[in-house]
């Protein structure tokens, strides 16, 4: 992924306006509630999760339940189709996003 002119090829936090470019999962292929305090203290309207290029990644069942009980949208797809959800929702409304991808 290029962000800014920069190729990226690990994964990312994008939230609000700042990216955490040397975050890793606690377990791999896994996303646990765990993995993102940020969800926690900025209660986005919408978490947008990619999945890895051929969507091996899974997001724990307490993240989804987390986002259910704190009305967050949850948004889960291959990496390819998650920044395109991305770049949608940055062109189309003004809402506090955070996005893993």
């Amino acid at each position: 992924m290029v962000i800014d002119g920069i190729q990226h090829t690990h994964d990312l936090i994008i939230h609000r306006n700042e990216m955490q470019a040397d975050w890793w999962r606690k377990r791999s292929h896994h996303l646990i509630l765990a993995n993102i305090p940020c969800l926690q203290k900025e209660k986005p309207d919408v978490l947008i999760v990619g999945t890895g290029k051929f969507g091996l990644m899974k997001v724990d069942k307490e993240v989804i339940e987390y986002c259910e009980r704190n009305s967050i949208e949850l948004i889960c797809k291959d990496t390819s189709r998650a920044v395109e959800a991305v770049n949608d929702l940055q062109n189309s409304e003004n809402k506090l996003s955070q996005h893993f991808i």
